[in-house]
């Protein structure tokens, strides 16, 4: 590898077009249709209110502190399941239209979704008249719990034709993303998009049912949170719990995939496994050339440190009205809080053409997405040149090269200029170029290995730097398809080869060990 400048060459930085504090690159132009023409837009796919059963914010409440935490677009995600399937997308659904008008921000009408033998997925659907239509009906006929529900009324779940675990399970899964493929065919609405939560919390996410469900749904299950929302919960007691970040701390149970180390149950500076570890299952995925994305979200139900508790604390007046009341003042901090607020600590960071519902939404579909901790930085994008001509192209796209030829490598960051909710102005330390090979598809569905994909580039940054900076490297000599990946940390908690430690339970500070991923771009070889 032969960089093209100096590590941590910077210029003056430049706001240029921008929402909220994040910055386009001044020299790329927003105007719709052009090859580059996409600003980008902070926001947070998962997120509860009173209407799920365990939360507590008003809809109002979480779209006015995702506005004045700097997003621009959310998706409100309660909790599917049987006493919510009666009635609350109906009572929601009022709600969300007074949100709309209220605050500049786009706000999506979703669910988060009890994914028959796995775990949770965010149900992401467009502003449509039908939305709330396709969401009653996906939840009562495919949410595991409802499922659940209607197996066994008044009891617990059969384990025989159990909704946890078992090919039956599995099954239901796929049948509900080929129903929704369907239910988009025949126009209920145009579009929507799915994306796994939490993947490795549990372990019951094989590589296998990854593979089935994008298989399913090409364009509609798109990706997973590479890093999980309760990034709080391992602050100590009594305010936090001293668990692990994402209440990452499970070990093995019944349903959960044998193949997996008990790391994998961890998150590696506060990213999850599948996602964090270099040459771990996400890598596997694109190591195949599959288009497979990542996010990062709140999955907020209660502030860290707040002085708020729930309204109706009482089980019998969530089932009755379908919402847990308005929160309620008590003026001192609350224990066991492990979330932040909307946009307060994570962002998944889209590319879009037009600020608008569809805009957001194909740019998640398209990968066009980067995702950062603790503001760790304002902007980050990547330009992927064949031969080093044109303008290139960034996250989520495919480009190609000649065989044997180079492809020059671009990246350029926006560091952080403000302090972040925990008073720092982070910067930071490194950047890491992520190179795998795509191999095409492979046999064993639960591979979720690429041994192969390794770091090919590090940047140090400079702690005098000030502005943009702009780091390239050039990939000599390609012979065989691949893909870019890019990462960037504090360099606080990373290893000396610049990858994440395992996180400990109970004893990681979210604020002091912020990273930043990307989506990849693919190159094929022609």
């Amino acid at each position: 590898m032969h960089p093209h400048g100096a590590p941590g060459d910077t210029h003056p930085g430049h706001d240029g077009a921008h929402t909220h504090g994040v910055p386009l690159p001044a020299d790329v132009p927003v105007t719709d249709g052009d090859e580059r023409g996409f600003a980008w837009y902070a926001g947070d796919h998962h997120i509860h209110t009173t209407f799920s059963r365990d939360a507590m914010y008003t809809v109002d409440d979480q779209v006015r502190r995702g506005h004045e935490h700097g997003l621009d677009w959310m998706v409100v995600t309660d909790h599917g399941g049987p006493d919510h399937a009666k009635q609350s997308v109906a009572l929601q659904t009022p709600l969300i239209a007074e949100a709309r008008r209220r605050h500049p921000v786009l706000v999506f009408q979703g669910m988060e979704w009890n994914i028959p033998g796995a775990e949770h997925a965010t149900f992401i659907a467009p502003d449509h008249e039908r939305t709330p239509q396709l969401l009653q009906e996906f939840e009562r006929r495919f949410d595991g719990d409802v499922v659940a529900a209607v197996q066994n009324p008044g009891g617990p779940r059969l384990v025989e034709h159990s909704v946890e675990g078992g090919p039956a399970a599995e099954q239901l899964g796929l049948d509900a993303i080929a129903w929704l493929v369907d239910q988009i065919a025949r126009g209920t609405v145009d579009e929507a998009l799915v994306l796994s939560n939490h993947p490795m919390r549990t372990g019951r996410v094989s590589p296998s049912k990854v593979r089935g469900w994008r298989d399913a749904a090409p364009g509609v299950f798109v990706g997973w949170e590479g890093a999980p929302g309760h990034q709080a919960a391992a602050l100590p007691a009594p305010l936090g719990r001293g668990r692990g970040r994402g209440q990452y701390d499970e070990r093995p149970g019944r349903w959960s995939f044998p193949g997996y180390d008990l790391d994998q149950y961890r998150t590696w500076g506060g990213f999850d496994a599948a996602t964090a570890r270099t040459g771990g299952l996400w890598d596997s995925l694109l190591a195949e050339g599959l288009p497979w994305w990542i996010t990062a979200n709140s999955d907020n139900h209660f502030d860290h440190g707040d002085t708020v508790r729930v309204g109706h604390l009482d089980r019998e007046h969530y089932v009755r009205h379908g919402h847990r009341g308005e929160p309620v003042e008590t003026g001192v901090p609350q224990h066991g809080y492990v979330d932040f607020a909307p946009g307060a600590y994570s962002r998944t960071v889209v590319g879009a053409v037009r600020r608008d519902y569809r805009g957001v939404m194909a740019a998640l579909r398209e990968g066009r997405v980067f995702v950062v901790h603790g503001g760790l930085v304002r902007a980050v994008e990547a330009r992927v040149r064949p031969g080093g001509e044109g303008p290139g192209v960034t996250f989520g796209a495919r480009t190609s090269v000649r065989r044997g030829g180079d492809v020059e490598v671009e990246l350029l960051v926006d560091p952080a200029t403000e302090p972040n909710p925990s008073g720092q102005v982070p910067r930071s330390a490194r950047w890491d170029v992520i190179v795998g090979t795509v191999t095409g598809r492979v046999r064993d569905r639960d591979l979720w290995e690429a041994p192969g994909t390794r770091v090919v580039e590090s940047f140090e940054v400079s702690p005098r730097a000030v502005g943009r900076q702009r780091f390239t490297t050039t990939l000599r000599g390609v012979a065989d398809p691949l893909y870019v990946r890019f990462r960037g940390s504090d360099g606080r908690h990373a290893r000396p080869d610049g990858h994440p430690e395992v996180d400990r339970i109970g004893d990681s500070d979210p604020w002091d060990d912020l990273w930043c991923y990307t989506n990849p771009v693919f190159v094929d070889v022609g």
